[in-house]
């Protein structure tokens, strides 16, 4: 029954989403045909506004946004010709959706063992390099390291591709350059779980019984110390999808995030609103896959 009313819930949220969504990009200045006013007649751009009905008020475009998005259509693109918004999602989606599917995957398979390993050789030299090593990846941005990898793995070793997402060779460098950051945060709110799932009352009664240390951590510590990671990995997850707009840049990938910023800077109403709503839904689907997963890691936890 919670989840049927979270689902019920996303309904209005969605709704108020859209509605601050198309507001916002109304008020910012300028216009989505303001660079083509300089050749055009008053008449012609009277046309083209009228034709997507930008001379109308706010409020009944947004009425009219609605009707259109109860149909599952988000709408014609102002400035990419001859494309919906729906086109520009099943164009970009994909490949943002691979991106950030294998950034996710890299991220955990290297902050887990790293958050682990730091929390079982707390104070020794393991754990100040992992600790270090962490706080490197989460400090260090994205396009930084991109370029870094690019020099050393593309243009000295000549190994991988500079750019472009084509061949498998060419989802290596992205990737990691997405997922490194999220590595440290993952290796760090790991750690700081095990940690306290270590100093628990059932962890301590299960030490007092002579269980060697490791065991301890393995069979007990991990499935306590693991449910801040999952509740960090939902909002993570559902922002690794929608792609990095400076990862798609440098490597020149067609995926969302470029879209949505180019638009945004375009003042292409209903591809903002629609990538926006997108994105709203992706992160209210992965939240509720985390109050799931908590439900199963751990049955202490039990929603209303």
């Amino acid at each position: 029954m919670y989840f049927v009313n979270r689902l019920i819930f996303a309904i209005p949220l969605l709704l108020l989403i859209s509605a601050l969504a198309f507001a916002l990009v109304h008020l910012a200045p300028g216009g989505p045909f303001d660079r083509e006013r300089s050749p055009a007649s008053p008449e012609i751009e009277r046309n083209i506004r009228a034709k997507y009905h930008l001379d109308e008020p706010v409020w009944k475009q947004y009425l009219r946004y609605l009707g259109d998005l109860a149909h599952g259509d988000f709408g014609v693109s102002l400035k990419y010709r001859n494309q919906t918004v729906n086109d520009i999602i099943a164009q970009g989606l994909p490949v943002s959706l691979t991106l950030g599917g294998l950034a996710f995957c890299f991220a955990m398979a290297v902050g887990l063992p790293v958050g682990f390993i730091t929390a079982a050789r707390r104070g020794r030299w393991e754990d100040l390099a992992g600790s270090f090593f962490a706080i490197l990846l989460v400090c260090i941005p994205a396009f930084v390291v991109a370029p870094v990898l690019i020099l050393i793995f593309s243009i000295k070793l000549q190994w991988l591709p500079v750019a472009l997402w084509e061949t498998p060779c060419h989802m290596i460098l992205p990737p990691i350059a997405l997922g490194l950051f999220f590595a440290g945060k993952i290796a760090r709110i790991f750690r700081e779980g095990m940690l306290g799932a270590a100093q628990s009352e059932f962890v301590t009664a299960a030490r007092a019984k002579g269980l060697a240390e490791h065991t301890l951590l393995l069979r007990h510590a991990v499935r306590i110390g693991i449910l801040p990671v999952v509740s960090y990995a939902g909002p993570m997850l559902a922002d690794l999808l929608t792609g990095s707009f400076v990862i798609e840049s440098i490597f020149q990938i067609p995926g969302i995030g470029v879209f949505l910023v180019n638009s945004s800077l375009n003042r292409d109403y209903t591809v903002v609103v629609g990538l926006s709503l997108l994105y709203a839904m992706l992160l209210i689907g992965m939240n509720l896959m985390v109050d799931f997963a908590y439900t199963m890691l751990d049955p202490r936890v039990k929603y209303e």
